[in-house]
């Protein structure tokens, strides 16, 4: 059973244990965000960072998701490890990245994955798929070295929380649901009904 003290410590430990068994992407979450009358979309993306100041993901700043986080900074994400029946909700709001932490994690990318970011017009309509190769050929001939720099249009939004839920899976649907809310610099430990 999980010591339930502090929630970045027991993010620490689900999410390692989550990293051995679940078969792909144990960073992947869906990340929910809504239009400042309230219209929510929800997507999965891939946590890259987090430490006690929030988790990042990286992104094009003229998504839809990026537009939408500037509409209304108020995200929540989620964590669903089915291989061990267990869930993380966060809540919190999202603010950019600095300039020079989107540069270094940027720079450590696969360049194939460097080249799409600018060759990749994100949410945004697309006639068919040979316009994005088009698009990707073009930015290869721009960009010929392995050092492709950081699009400007391209970054990375920290959520930092406010709130968190540990869900774990019982038997009969009598599930464990753990809380913890911020109270200044500390955090309020609940317990839910499942």
């Amino acid at each position: 059973m999980t010591e339930f003290l502090d929630p970045f410590a027991t993010f620490a430990l689900w999410f390692d244990e989550a990293k051995v068994s679940e078969v792909n992407d144990a960073n992947a979450m869906t990340v929910a965000t809504s239009t400042a009358d309230g219209r929510p979309s929800a997507r999965i993306a891939l946590l890259k960072e987090w430490d006690a100041q929030g988790f990042v993901f990286y992104t094009n700043l003229e998504s839809r998701k990026s537009n939408e986080i500037r509409q209304n900074p108020h995200v929540a994400l989620l964590f669903h490890w089915k291989s061990l029946l267990r869930q993380i909700r966060i809540e919190g709001e999202a603010s950019q990245v600095t300039d020079q932490q989107a540069d270094e994690y940027f720079a450590g990318r696969p360049r194939p994955s460097r080249l799409g970011a600018w060759a990749s017009a994100q949410s945004r309509p697309l006639a068919d798929r040979a316009t994005f190769e088009a698009n990707l050929a073009e930015v290869e001939a721009r960009f010929p070295e392995e050092t492709t720099p950081r699009p400007p249009f391209w970054s990375g939004w920290r959520v930092i929380p406010a709130q968190f839920e540990f869900w774990q899976d019982q038997a009969f649907r009598l599930h464990d649901r753990i809380t913890f809310t911020r109270n200044g610099a500390g955090w309020d430990r609940g317990r839910l009904y499942p």
